[in-house]
């Protein structure tokens, strides 16, 4: 494919033709992420249970945030140097040979590190992929109507994720949820090698990279993860201090070098933007959320409930089937509003309200009332999600799309990271104190090594020799370990609405965004 020339107006260089098929290719992309996103949450208290590792439940999730992290404002800002295509055809080349890795994994330790390379091919193919589409069209009205494509993609994976992780976990085993992004793979690497142009916006030479950025992004963000992981684990307090203590001295440094850096990995004149600062701490805010209930949600059922994972993803595919109804809808009706933006609040309190209800979910709550809870975040998320997209892309200059559109993305993926780690402590603090308590009450202190381990409650060997051990009183004390789980899970759900109720105030911050025309053409000055 040739690659076009450095202009802002592509309607001459593609045809009608070039563009569905360009269009079809992002779609394939989009499929393979959000596809590995769903199938892996489902999976992950069978994953656990077979690689024995509790400990590091949070970092499978935290280790692809992490790089993907870290990954996103520098693939960004080389796409708009260089073009996207060619970091596209990259990314989905590493994705596809790490989600193999992670199916061969053979400890957990395997598996956190493989699931570290995926983010970067993840990180890759975010940064790209959605700043491709305002590239293809430009006029704000006719991307609107071609995001549509997205969104259908998007809920194709994510209405089939989670049903098609618990069926393939309990039938074929967790491998297979990793092995499934090899053929979606092989077909996006086609579609994109084939039809998607090149396209550059950068009127002058590329620029040099901004590594020194980078590298003090990577250890702020490494630092904060590592402290927030370690602290309920009762680490010296002399190394938390030292992770404390190089986190803010790194992101000191990073504040410091980006003022006086020619060409800064993240813009400081971006990030103080009065339109687009709110944006990002919106993105920030509902990417806590959604990793924290996406992750944790499935733990409940599983070894709280007693469901196995095909229930259990039965139960989570309404929340990620009805993103894609609640974009879809969000599409006709956001053009027709006189303010657009109030869409966002209506989005954060759905999915608040999803949160506290979770917090209220019961063993006895019928399948249906969890049902259509699911479905009530998933419209929440579907008002919050492509509008965040589009008025960043519509308030940004067109020259940095890449980077004001790796950066929405970068903080949805910190608050996922947060969202993962924070509640992951927070549930495991809380469980094992429960169940030291329970067990000091009944006299049963010899247990507390298997029953503060979730794995107990959720391998079916670990259950049979617990109760071969523990004999009569098997039964009452791994109901009572279920029960206290369960309410360990409700109190990080609790966090996650309070969270969200957080955000409104920053709705009330963003700009009134006027969605006709293009994005604008002048670039944010650094200064």
């Amino acid at each position: 494919m040739n690659a076009l020339p450095s202009s802002y107006d592509v309607d001459a260089g593609l045809n009608f033709r070039q563009r569905v098929l360009a269009m079809l290719g992002l779609c394939c992309v989009l499929i393979m992420v959000a596809l590995d996103q769903t199938v892996v949450g489902t999976a992950m208290p069978t994953v656990v249970a077979d690689l024995h590792g509790f400990a590091l439940y949070a970092w499978v999730g935290t280790s692809y945030l992490l790089t993907s992290v870290i990954t996103v404002p520098i693939f960004g800002k080389l796409g708009d140097d260089h073009g996207r295509k060619p970091f596209v055809l990259a990314a989905i080349v590493l994705f596809t040979a790490a989600s193999m890795l992670c199916g061969l994994a053979q400890d957990m330790m395997q598996l956190v590190l493989a699931r570290a390379l995926q983010g970067v091919g993840g990180g890759m193919l975010v940064a790209t992929t959605f700043a491709c589409v305002p590239d293809l069209f430009p006029e704000t009205r006719e991307r609107l109507r071609w995001q549509v494509m997205l969104s259908a993609s998007f809920g194709l994976a994510n209405a089939v994720g989670p049903s098609l992780g618990g069926f393939l976990t309990e039938y074929f085993g967790w491998r297979s949820v990793f092995f499934v992004n090899l053929p979606v793979g092989l077909a996006s690497l086609g579609f994109v090698w084939r039809f998607l142009p090149v396209i550059r916006h950068a009127a002058r030479p590329p620029s040099r990279l901004d590594w020194q950025g980078a590298v003090l992004i990577a250890l702020f963000l490494g630092s904060l993860q590592l402290a927030v992981e370690w602290l309920p684990q009762h680490k010296p307090p002399l190394l938390l201090g030292l992770l404390a203590g190089l986190g803010l001295a790194a992101l000191a440094t990073l504040i410091w070098w980006e003022k006086r850096s020619p060409n800064p990995l993240l813009p400081p004149s971006m990030l103080s933007h009065p339109g687009l600062a709110p944006l990002f701490g919106l993105s920030l805010l509902m990417g806590f959320g959604m990793f924290a209930v996406m992750y944790y949600a499935p733990l409940m059922f599983q070894a709280g409930f007693g469901l196995s994972p095909n229930q259990a993803g039965i139960l989570v595919t309404p929340l990620v089937v009805f993103i894609t109804i609640g974009s879809m809808f969000n599409g006709r009706i956001v053009q027709r509003l006189r303010h657009p933006t109030r869409l966002l609040g209506l989005g954060l309190l759905m999915f608040a309200l999803t949160a506290a209800l979770l917090a209220r979910t019961t063993m006895a709550t019928a399948h249906g009332l969890i049902i259509a809870n699911m479905m009530l975040g998933g419209l929440g998320l579907g008002l919050l999600m492509p509008n965040l997209t589009i008025f960043v892309q519509q308030l940004a200059p067109r020259r940095q799309l890449g980077v004001s559109t790796a950066m929405l993305q970068s903080t949805r993926m910190v608050g996922g990271m947060l969202g993962t780690a924070v509640m992951g402590a927070v549930v495991s603090h809380h469980f094992q104190q429960g169940v030291a308590s329970m067990l000091a009450a009944r006299h049963g202190e010899v247990w507390r090594e298997r029953l503060s381990d979730p794995q107990t409650l959720l391998n079916a060997g670990s259950l049979a020799q617990f109760r071969q051990a523990a004999a009569s009183g098997a039964d009452a004390l791994l109901a009572a370990s279920r029960e206290l789980l369960v309410s360990s899970i409700h109190y990080s759900q609790w966090l996650v609405a309070a969270g969200l109720l957080l955000g409104l105030w920053l709705v009330r911050k963003v700009p009134v965004v006027a969605l006709d025309g293009a994005a604008p053409e002048k670039a944010l000055s650094h200064e």
